[in-house]
C-alpha cells in the first residue's frame, strides 16, 4: 500500500482534489490513471480508499469509495519533551524513527544548556508526515511549538512523569519504572544535559529521575531509546 496524507479529508466528503504538487506526483511520477485506487489518511486514525476520476497532473480528482477507522497499534499515550539538537538532522532523525516506532506527542524544550534555541517546525512537520506514510500508520504525532523549559515545567500534566538526566544521583531504570497502558511524559535534555536547577525543578514537580543505561547517549539517541523502551514494555505486558 502507498499511503497519501491530507489533513483536510473527512468522512463527510464524497470527492477530494489533490493539490498541484501531489497531483503531479500521482499522474506524472506514479503514472496513475482514471479508475486506479489510492489510499489517503488524515492522520486522525482514518483510512480512505479513493478512485481517480480525473487524472489531471494539476488537479487530480478522486471519488471516495470507502472510509474506515483504524485502531492505534499501541495502547498508551507517549509524550516526549526533548531539547532540539545543535545539528538539526539529528532531531529530524529522532522524529522519523519515533514515528515509525509509535509516539503521540513531541514538545521541543529550550533548556539552560541548549545550543539551539530557534526551531523551524514546518520542515519537521513534513518529516513526521513522511514517516507516518512510510510506516503505514494512520495517526500523525502532534508536534507542539518550542517552549522554554521553565514554562513547560509549570504546566499540569495528567501522566506518569520521568526525567532522564546524567547527574550522579539516585535514579531508577526506565524499563523497570514504566507502567504499561498509561499516559507517559519523558523529558530528554540537550547535549550539555539539564542544569541542576532544571533537574531540581522537575523533581519538585514529581518527575521521576531515570536512567536509560550505562552509556552516555546523545540527545536524539536517548529520545529513541526512551521511545523504544516504552513500546517494548507495553508489548511485553
Amino acid at each position: 500500500m502507498q499511503l497519501f496524507y491530507n489533513k483536510d479529508i473527512s468522512v463527510s466528503d464524497t470527492q477530494f482534489t489533490f493539490d498541484k504538487t501531489e497531483s503531479r506526483h500521482i499522474v506524472k511520477v506514479l503514472r496513475k490513471k482514471d479508475g486506479d485506487l489510492l489510499y489517503i489518511t488524515n492522520g486522525k486514525h482514518e483510512l480512505f480508499t479513493v478512485k481517480i476520476i480525473l487524472a489531471n497532473d494539476k488537479k487530480c480528482l478522486v471519488e471516495i469509495v470507502n472510509s474506515e477507522s483504524k485502531i492505534k497499534p499501541w495502547n498508551y499515550h507517549l509524550h516526549v519533551a526533548v531539547a532540539p539538537t545543535k545539528n538539526n538532522d539529528r532531531l529530524e532523525w529522532f522524529l522519523e524513527k519515533a514515528t515509525e516506532i509509535g509516539i503521540d506527542e513531541i514538545t521541543p524544550i529550550i533548556c539552560d544548556n541548549s545550543e539551539r534555541k530557534v526551531l523551524k517546525t514546518e520542515r519537521l512537520e513534513k518529516i513526521l508526515q513522511s514517516a507516518m506514510k512510510q510506516s503505514l500508520k494512520f495517526v500523525l504525532p502532534k508536534l507542539n511549538s518550542p517552549i522554554k523549559f521553565s514554562e513547560f515545567i509549570q504546566k499540569d500534566f495528567n501522566a506518569n512523569l520521568y526525567i532522564a538526566h546524567c547527574e550522579e544521583s539516585k535514579k531508577h531504570t526506565l524499563a523497570k519504572s514504566i507502567k504499561p497502558t498509561t499516559d507517559i511524559l519523558i523529558l530528554i535534555g540537550p547535549e550539555g544535559d539539564f542544569s541542576s536547577k532544571e533537574i531540581e525543578k522537575a523533581l519538585s514537580k514529581n518527575f521521576l529521575p531515570v536512567t536509560l543505561g550505562e552509556s552516555r547517549l546523545r540527545t536524539e539517541t536517548a529520545a529513541i531509546v526512551a521511545t523504544q523502551t516504552v513500546a517494548l514494555i507495553n508489548e511485553l505486558h
